[in-house]
């Protein structure tokens, strides 16, 4: 057993960041009125939370990335049999990962296009008509309590580590480190993030919608001469 770097730091950035905005997304949906506008920037903020994930996951350091920890049918029966030793994401927990990250792409992509009815639209809503928008909406709203119950899956699967496993998943992701036998992280060095980071600052703007061309304003009629 020794000290290993686990989590690089885009990984713990993303991490606690991506955590923030989903409880922003959900305070600021409850409050409604004006603080739609921050829910609206904070979706924006996730799509290039995730873009940069995604890319992550192929360009970051070793157990970051989804060669490293999605595994196959064999390797999740081991786990459960307790036959499985290794570190950063167990089997389960890769799936959890793969589960979270499909959800919230499918809300934010929903939630771009979609609107309240009253003063929220989201910043793509000029691309669709109204009729698509409503049902790309009711599909955002289905999809809220999926995400609350992928958020309190992962708060129990750390109680459960906790009490049980007497192993606490929230040091690692803070310092980056802790004891085990693996091998510490490689990769995932300056040129790589600057990929990533690239890749997610593009997804954010064109999630952003601020591309999309003004339509153009109509002149108010003159007024009639008065003779």
């Amino acid at each position: 057993m020794q000290r290993i770097r686990i989590w690089d730091l885009p990984t713990r950035v993303f991490h606690w960041a991506l955590a923030l905005c989903v409880v922003g997304s959900f305070v600021t949906v409850k409050i409604g009125g004006n603080a739609m506008v921050w829910h609206g920037r904070i979706g924006v903020t996730v799509v290039g939370l995730l873009a940069f994930r995604l890319v992550w996951g192929f360009v970051g350091s070793t157990y970051a990335r989804f060669s490293q920890f999605v595994r196959g049918p064999r390797v999740i029966k081991d786990y459960i049999r307790g036959q499985w030793q290794g570190e950063g994401h167990n089997p389960l927990g890769a799936l959890s990962v793969l589960a979270t990250l499909g959800t919230l792409l499918l809300l934010v992509a929903t939630g771009l296009f979609a609107n309240d009815d009253i003063a929220f639209e989201g910043p793509l809503y000029a691309l669709v008509g109204k009729e698509f928008s409503d049902r790309v909406a009711g599909i955002h709203r289905l999809i809220e309590p999926l995400t609350i119950l992928l958020v309190l899956a992962h708060l129990g699967a750390i109680a459960y580590y906790v009490r049980f496993k007497k192993e606490t998943l929230i040091m690692p992701m803070i310092t980056g480190w802790k004891v085990g036998a693996g091998e510490t992280a490689q990769g995932g060095g300056a040129l790589a993030f600057c990929f990533a980071l690239a890749i997610a600052l593009g997804a954010a703007y064109g999630a952003s919608g601020a591309w999309i061309a003004s339509p153009p304003s109509t002149a108010a009629p003159a007024a009639a001469p008065n003779w």
